[in-house]
């Protein structure tokens, strides 16, 4: 059993919900990329996802986008954020890692030397923007293989068709983008999310988490009367470029408690 799946079912005994945030590594410098890991997980995080630094990360909105080039302008590759989280794993044996990001890092390390690095590293899962099910059943082969999940987006303008790919390829979780547009775009429409997973749970048994949009503690805890995990990402960059690296940590530590304690209300 996947680290993943074992703590999606440990919560669900406990009837608890996963709180999933997103980073992307190298920002506000590499040095900290571990210490944040190390507080998010210490706040009561389940899952945490590792962007890793992109010069065009199409999905993303301009928070994450400045991320990105925060992060490249310290030099900070996908060899790197592999060896963060060798790093993390030192002192946290357990909690899952996720990967995300985009192919043109992948292709260019190879996808084989990657899968098997990454593996070697400690991450669980990856998950790949512009990998469409469809076009990656080899990248989806050598992740299997190699006892990685392989996390796939949807949409609100996802096909029948295309959910039913997803649920037959991925696994670990199913991550449901909730708005049209980029990370940090404007706010969550409940009503229209609670419309759309029913579809996608009649197709797959994986968990799904929501994200796009969730920014506080009542956001998430509205999310998470219909999905089994929140996802963010966008408000805990923006706290991070506004508290700078002196006081990062702690301001995000303090972000993600009240989320946390809302969540298991």
């Amino acid at each position: 059993m996947s680290r993943i799946q074992a703590k999606f079912e440990a919560l669900r005994a406990a009837r608890k919900k996963a709180l999933i945030p997103y980073i992307t590594a190298g920002d506000p410098s590499p040095a900290l990329t571990v210490p944040l890991l190390h507080a998010l997980a210490s706040a009561g995080c389940d899952i945490l996802e590792i962007g890793v630094p992109f010069s065009d990360p199409m999905a993303d909105g301009p928070a994450i986008q400045r991320a990105s080039e925060r992060a490249l302008k310290l030099g900070v590759g996908l060899g790197d954020v592999l060896g963060m989280v060798r790093q993390f794993r030192k002192k946290d044996a357990t909690t899952p890692i996720v990967l995300m990001g985009y192919a043109n890092p992948i292709e260019a390390m190879g996808t084989e030397k990657f899968v098997a690095d990454a593996a070697a590293a400690g991450v669980d899962g990856v998950l790949v923007v512009d990998y469409p099910p469809e076009e990656c059943a080899e990248f989806a082969k050598l992740c299997a293989k190699n006892g990685i999940d392989q996390i796939f987006l949807l949409a609100p303008t996802s096909t029948d068709a295309r959910i039913k790919e997803v649920a037959r390829v991925g696994s670990g979780y199913l991550y449901y983008v909730s708005l049209k547009g980029v990370t940090g775009a404007g706010n969550i429409d409940l009503s229209a999310v609670a419309a759309h997973l029913p579809k996608i749970r009649e197709a797959s048994s994986l968990p799904i988490g929501v994200g796009f949009g969730i920014r506080d503690a009542a956001s998430a805890k509205a999310i998470s009367a219909v999905a089994d995990a929140v996802v963010i990402g966008s408000r805990i960059i923006e706290e991070i470029e506004a508290a700078g690296a002196e006081h990062a940590v702690a301001r995000v530590e303090n972000l993600i408690r009240p989320i946390r304690a809302a969540l298991d209300r």
